[in-house]
């Protein structure tokens, strides 16, 4: 294919990649491909960060797209227009979100086409319990234990960089992982460490970001200033306090009466 031999280059750089982790490093092929794995979700860290970036502008202006989609819910293309317009406005990027993702794409095809193509080569336990990493993912009962570490791994990094979507296109993309997995489940084992692997980087990605990133909403109070020999008095310091009105003398007929009173009673 027209795909497969565009990828031809980083295929022999992916070859040469994990050769000089099993060579030089001394690695297992197995453990290469994870090293691999990490070292390419590192080169993506400015991705990541401006997937994060763009995933925060989103949901804060949240409140402000739904409107937006309420008042032109009629018209599609003006819709359209409007929404473009606000990302403009805004300096939004929605497809920033799928960067990471766009570029894992050509290295997961070339370390299929390096597994494929260099399966006789490139043979090697994972964990005592995978017997080879080039054969399917089905050819032994550990590459199901992959298989479900995968689906959860794929559902719960869904969960955590999924905070944007709509509860039904969310629902649906922690599903979709279910289904792919009968497809996943015909690619070289090796294959699937590696999305599993950038699966969980993915789930602690989500973690550490939701320590670090305060939660929409709770904006801290700022401090009051602090006040110095040339900050000018307020308005209620700089004017006098009005004084207290005094009480009413109390009327001089009330106490003859008093009095008069306790004369009769004597």
């Amino acid at each position: 294919m027209m795909l497969f031999s565009i990828l031809t280059p980083l295929e022999n750089v992916m070859k040469s990649i994990l050769d000089f982790l099993h060579t030089s490093a001394g690695l297992p092929w197995a453990w290469a491909i994870v090293v691999l794995t990490i070292m390419t979700r590192i080169a993506l860290v400015p991705l990541t960060v401006r997937q994060i970036h763009s995933m925060q502008s989103l949901q804060a202006h949240a409140p402000e797209m739904k409107r937006i989609q309420q008042q032109y819910k009629g018209d599609r293309q003006k819709l359209n227009e409007e929404l473009m317009k606000f990302y403009k406005e805004n300096n939004i990027n929605p497809a920033a979100s799928c960067l990471p993702l766009v570029a894992q794409f050509p290295i997961f095809i070339a370390l299929y086409l390096t597994l494929r193509h260099y399966a006789a080569h490139i043979q090697g336990s994972w964990l005592y319990i995978v017997p080879n990493i080039s054969d399917k993912t089905t050819a032994h009962w550990s590459g199901f234990v992959l298989l479900a570490v995968y689906a959860g791994s794929q559902i719960a990094s869904t969960y955590f960089m999924g905070s944007t979507m709509d509860k039904t296109q969310r629902r649906i993309m922690m599903f979709l992982p279910l289904v792919f997995i009968t497809v996943v489940a015909r690619f070289p084992t090796g294959l699937v460490l590696y999305w599993m692997t950038t699966n969980l980087w993915t789930v602690g990605q989500g973690l550490v970001t939701r320590r670090l990133v305060p939660k929409p909403g709770a904006t801290p109070i700022p401090a009051a200033p602090r006040r110095s020999s040339r900050t000018p008095p307020k308005e209620s310091e700089s004017e006098p306090a009005p004084a207290a009105a005094a009480p009413a003398p109390q009327r001089p007929q009330q106490t003859r009466r008093v009095k008069k009173k306790g004369r009769a009673k004597r």
